[in-house]
């Protein structure tokens, strides 16, 4: 059963797990268990996507009940009128908040764009990004006799593949976990002292206008077992708050004075 954390007659949202793909894949032919197929046989009813989260992310999923509404939620994403907020843990001291804009060149599959075109270009890519914490903990990491994290926070403003990773790879503070562009050594410290056995980001938040009932939605999704342990170890308990996993935000009031 996967936490549904919204559900209406027009959409649904879950918590994504880390590790399980968004669809059937034919990139991975073994895999039995897809975040689709089990939201559509947990609610009984067709679902379509909008969006996605790679494999290992975790974290807010939303989904459309019919075609239509999947397109207009699609159309969002597209003109970039929704809001996505993330939690990364990082290797090193990241100590200051700012915007990064650096263009990315097309990061291509192997299989799935074997036949694309060689010639790829720079696209535009955008994050803003927000220190919250930092820890230092007495492992040894390879040369170094500590290791020192850093604790987050993500809002991509352009959606390129991997974005998120090679945004903080760029900076020298990769993702903890980032098998293809982060720190291998880092990465195997922190799955054996800390339980952090995977990819650190998780999609913590949705800010949306409704596409029927023009509400303004937020949708949050809270931190699974492998965050919590990580949080406790390194004093962060309190940083990322459990909150109401949805709430509709107030609609700004009309200042009649000015009338």
């Amino acid at each position: 059963m996967l936490e549904i954390l919204y559900q209406d007659e027009w959409l649904v949202a879950v918590n994504k797990p880390a590790g399980w793909l968004v669809h059937r894949s034919w990139l991975d032919r073994n895999e039995k268990v897809f975040v689709m197929q089990t939201v559509r046989d947990q609610i009984g009813q067709h679902v379509f996507t909008v969006h996605r989260l790679d494999r290992p992310t975790s974290g807010v999923l939303l989904m459309g009940l019919s075609s239509e509404v999947g397109r207009l939620l699609s159309l969002q994403f597209e003109h970039h009128q929704i809001q996505k907020t993330y939690h990364a843990v990082l290797r090193g001291w990241l100590e200051s908040s700012d915007t990064l804009d650096y263009p990315l060149m097309e990061e291509r599959d192997k299989i799935a764009d074997k036949f694309a075109s060689e010639e790829r270009i720079a696209q535009p890519a955008v994050t803003d990004y927000r220190a919250l914490a930092t820890a230092e903990m007495p492992l040894p990491v390879g040369r170094y006799p500590t290791a020192r994290y850093s604790l987050v926070e993500l809002s991509p403003k352009t959606g390129r593949k991997h974005q998120l990773r090679r945004h903080m790879s760029h900076l020298r503070h990769p993702i903890i976990g980032d098998s293809a562009h982060g720190d291998l050594k880092q990465n195997r410290g922190a799955a054996a002292h800390f339980g952090a056995n995977r990819l650190m980001l998780h999609a913590s938040s949705l800010s949306l206008t409704h596409p029927i009932t023009g509400e303004p939605l937020m949708i949050r999704a809270g931190l699974d077992s492998v965050w919590q342990n990580l949080m406790n170890h390194f004093g962060w308990q309190n940083l990322i708050p459990e909150v109401p996993r949805v709430e509709f935000e107030p609609q700004p009031r009309q200042d009649i004075s000015s009338e």
